[in-house]
């Protein structure tokens, strides 16, 4: 899909229209770095968007991996993205599915989902590497209760725009002019952008909520750099347009709908009560695979996750 020339954009912009700038965390998993942009103290959501991780980079030497074994969700749908490696997923629904740079795995866990995420035994037969994006979206109270399900879009599913040194891959949502597969619950977009260096992209001023996160190189935004490793968030309505730096930058542009309100977190739950959030953690506490209301992916059941 070509680009559309009338989201082209220098219009008048400034730091002020920077409404948060996030350092993320860095938390240490043992050998596998992982960086937390989202929540944030001073910024719990971008839109719907409600927990954001950078996984990586890293690196894997024959026979080595990751392993998250099964643990639960409520209220929310994940999103994996990766730029390097592989992961391979199994959940309650019955999905056992790889997911590659370029494709997504979209989990929505409504009521209550389980999930692993492991590197593939043939992945271990040869030294490897993971870089990528995991992200959280926050589901409305219509969707919360749903069943849960599991959808796979790969590369050439989702749409790409090229145009003046930009390469586009939307994730999620409809943002300059296309339009992503994924099934949705409110207005989203979520998007892999590749800039060459000097390369302009401006952002949609059509969602309520807009966010950059800078995942290699950096941008330039009103005479000021930034380098990867950190979101900003814009204030609504703001014309803005990132300018890639010298190296060029890779980029994840997020956003949509906010929320009806704040939404409670604890653990791996999200929901809009306290009440949703014990309920599931007295559900998983007990522990019944076979009646209760978390099942363990089938495949991948010998093990999982206790509750903190």
């Amino acid at each position: 899909m070509s680009w559309n020339p009338t989201q082209a954009s220098d219009g008048p912009e400034g730091l002020d229209a920077i409404e948060t700038l996030i350092i993320p965390r860095a938390r240490d998993l043992g050998g596998f770095e992982v960086r937390r942009a989202l929540p944030a103290p001073k910024r719990q959501m971008v839109g719907p968007f409600i927990f954001f991780d950078q996984m990586g980079p890293a690196e894997f030497l024959t026979g080595g991996g990751i392993d998250i074994r099964p643990h639960p969700h409520i209220g929310l749908a994940t999103v994996t993205y990766l730029y390097k490696g592989e992961f391979h997923h199994r959940d309650s629904t019955g999905a056992d599915q790889t997911v590659r740079p370029g494709e997504v795995n979209w989990m929505i866990a409504g009521n209550g989902v389980t999930h692993s995420e492991r590197t593939s035994v043939e992945m271990r037969t040869r030294p490897g590497a993971l870089f990528g994006i995991q992200t959280w979206v926050a589901l409305p109270e219509s969707a919360e209760d749903r069943p849960a399900s599991f959808e796979h879009h790969g590369r050439a599913a989702l749409p790409t725009l090229s145009d003046g040194g930009k390469d586009i891959r939307l994730i999620l949502g409809s943002a300059w002019g296309a339009t992503s597969p994924v099934r949705t619950f409110t207005d989203t977009f979520y998007a892999d952008a590749v800039l060459a260096a000097g390369a302009k992209l401006p952002l949609p001023d059509n969602h309520e909520d807009r966010g950059v996160y800078v995942s290699e190189g950096s941008v330039t935004i009103a005479g000021d750099t930034f380098e990867a490793g950190r979101m900003m968030v814009f204030r609504p309505g703001d014309r803005i347009t990132l300018h890639a730096g010298d190296r060029g930058a890779r980029l994840m542009v997020l956003g949509g709908e906010t929320l009806n309100g704040p939404r409670y977190i604890s653990w791996n739950f999200v929901a809009s009560s306290q009440e949703k959030i014990d309920a599931a953690k007295e559900a998983w506490r007990q522990g019944d695979w076979e009646h209760g209301r978390f099942r363990l992916p089938p495949g991948d059941d010998a093990e999982f996750i206790p509750l903190p």
